[in-house]
């Protein structure tokens, strides 16, 4: 699933090439993605200005003068800026059109999301009670600190919590926190403010790295531009269950949490 990285690469690729410009024209071929397309977006939107886009958690926010169009990419979606007249493929289901250029939504497992808030995007329901941004300035130790006291959760699932902290996925929850040497298992609550200064570093650091390469490309996933990401050959841990360790040579164990693949290294990640 692409994650914050993923997402914010996408917002960062496609704004310069659409935000300021007058959606032409709305082409939805199949609306029936996780929930239905409204079926008068078109009419709700074609001929008025997309005045920016913006990332919140893992959703994209397409701001026009009297609301956003909510985009998720879902399980294995993309956003991509491709010439007006390039054919669609099976699944390239909604296009945004300016001019000569759209904005094409691709799904090929339809879990992804395109709908319309009118007012601010940010108060739209699934987006209202959202946790803090791990890249904007409220993500501190010691507010990580104050939010995990009494918390039995483990680290890992704490930091996938999106009530808590938005857009850390399984990928970059577990590549954190080997950044951070801490145990995946670890009691949140148990977790001493030191270390969860090292952790909200870590968790910068890591999703800094991603967006620096691109994200991660594991299946389906190409940013605004149609490149794919590299950050997966820069892993520590994740998918290297077996492999050694790049610190230690110890070799990486796989655990499921929360339904989830965790990777870790047994010696350098200690509870």
């Amino acid at each position: 699933m692409p994650e914050l990285p993923e997402v914010e690469i996408t917002c960062r690729g496609i704004r310069p090439l659409v935000a300021g410009r007058t959606l032409t024209a709305l082409e939805v071929r199949n609306p029936r993605l996780r929930q239905p397309v409204p079926a008068d977006l078109a009419q709700t939107l074609v001929g008025e200005r997309l005045q920016g886009v913006r990332r919140r958690a893992k959703y994209l926010l397409l701001d026009f003068p009297h609301g956003s169009v909510l985009v998720h990419l879902g399980m294995s979606g993309s956003l991509r800026v491709v010439s007006a007249d390039e054919p669609a493929g099976v699944h390239d289901h909604v296009d945004l059109v300016f001019g000569a250029e759209a904005l094409r939504l691709r799904d090929p497992r339809r879990f992804g999301l395109v709908l319309w808030h009118a007012g601010d995007g940010l108060s739209h329901p699934l987006l209202a009670a959202l946790g803090r941004e791990p890249l904007e300035r409220g993500f501190t130790g010691a507010w990580l600190h104050e939010a995990t006291r009494g918390v039995r959760l483990s680290i890992k699932q704490t930091l996938m919590d999106a009530h808590r902290v938005v857009g850390v996925g399984n990928i970059y929850a577990s590549e954190s926190l080997f950044r951070a040497r801490i145990h995946p298992l670890a009691p949140a609550g148990a977790i001493g403010p030191q270390r969860l200064a090292r952790l909200v570093a870590s968790v910068r650091e890591t999703l800094l790295a991603a967006i620096d390469a691109g994200g991660s490309t594991l299946r389906d996933f190409v940013g605004g531009d149609g490149r794919a990401g590299y950050f997966q050959q820069q892993y520590f841990v994740y998918g290297r269950e077996g492999l050694a360790c790049r610190v230690c040579a110890t070799p990486v164990r796989r655990v499921v949490i929360g339904q989830r693949s965790t990777f870790f290294c047994p010696r350098c990640q200690r509870r």
